[in-house]
């Protein structure tokens, strides 16, 4: 039996008080194998510069993608205490990174969503400077806080290309900050990056602003359109298998928006195991003030379109691919890259 009408049938409108949101998968099964054993010392580190580095108009989406006890406690916790976290979605079983990201970007309105791994430490400004390149490229749909010098090698590029050659303008230049790229060289556990890499990389810029060319994808903000063109099939692979590609790359480069970072390092990728300098880090930046500095507009994406989307196809193969050597050259880099 049903007694009234339900009032949100004369107020059924959703209302949208935030443009950015931050979507963070959290599979930390145990506490006692090797490779989970620093698990939830690290989501901390995580969780609480991500909360000390956000302005007012963000929420955060955490995903319990089968975590055990003592993590679900904490995520409750956190839910409970912090406004910013406005969803706490609970699976006992491993979804898959991309399944669990999937469950939290398809219900919700932020034009503005950042996808993390669980062991990432936001630094301060990631947010304004994020913010900033998707700003001032409309044409950018993926933007990474973390620069790496070979983000021109990845194969979905071709938007970039594009624009790159006839929009904008490709070039070297100095790396800000060559300590961020061996941290995150570090954080996994091989060598990266040779003597150039740590000193140049390519770049893209208008008359705004510039970004780094490419991007990784364990913390990256996109804008919500892009997983509009993902594939409607739910993913088959809990991680890797080419998932994140299939379900996030490639959906950005086809719908034909570019693959920056930003030229500073804004994040820490800390890994599974704890290290005293990430506390130490830590509260640096909790002695700095709470960032609060908001776009005054967020321009709509303007995408290339599927015939430069084709032409930049080409100009990555021949650029980027068959003749580096030679373009490189071009732009002021002799020796090999």
């Amino acid at each position: 039996m049903r007694i009234g009408i339900n009032p949100e049938k004369e107020n059924n409108q959703l209302t949208l008080e935030s443009y950015h949101r931050v979507v963070i998968p959290v599979y930390i099964p145990n506490l006692e194998e090797d490779y989970f054993k620093d698990g939830l010392v690290v989501f901390k580190l995580c969780v609480e510069s991500l909360l000390h580095t956000i302005h007012s108009k963000t929420r955060i989406s955490l995903i319990d993608n089968g975590c055990c006890k003592v993590v679900q406690e904490y995520l409750k916790d956190l839910f409970y205490s912090n406004t910013e976290i406005d969803q706490l979605l609970n699976s006992k079983i491993n979804l898959g990174k991309v399944n669990a990201i999937y469950s939290a970007v398809k219900s919700n309105l932020e034009p503005l969503i950042t996808i993390s791994d669980a062991d990432v430490m936001f630094l301060p400004n990631w947010q304004r400077n994020v913010e900033g390149v998707l700003r001032d490229f409309p044409e950018s749909g993926m933007v990474s806080p973390v620069p790496s010098s070979l983000g021109y090698r990845s194969a979905f590029l071709n938007s970039t290309m594009y624009y790159g050659v006839f929009k904008g303008k490709i070039k070297f230049e100095d790396i800000v900050n060559p300590e961020g790229l061996l941290k995150f060289q570090d954080s996994i556990g091989r060598e990266m990056y040779s003597k150039i890499h740590l000193e140049k990389y390519l770049t893209l810029s208008n008359a705004k602003n510039s970004a780094v060319i490419g991007c990784g994808h364990f913390v990256a903000t996109l804008r919500a359109d892009i997983f509009k063109a993902a594939p409607p099939e739910v993913c088959q692979h809990k991680i890797v298998g080419g998932s994140e590609s299939t379900y996030f790359d490639i959906p950005n480069d086809e719908a034909g928006y570019l693959r920056l970072a930003t030229k500073d390092n804004y994040a820490y990728h800390l890994g599974n195991v704890f290290e005293p300098w990430m506390q130490t880090k830590m509260e640096t930046i909790l002695q700095q003030p709470k960032e609060d500095q908001l776009l005054e507009e967020l321009p709509k994406g303007k995408p290339m379109s599927a015939m430069q989307f084709t032409i930049g196809k080409i100009l990555r193969i021949l650029l980027l691919k068959k003749f580096s050597k030679q373009y490189f050259k071009t732009k002021g880099i002799k020796t090999a890259y």
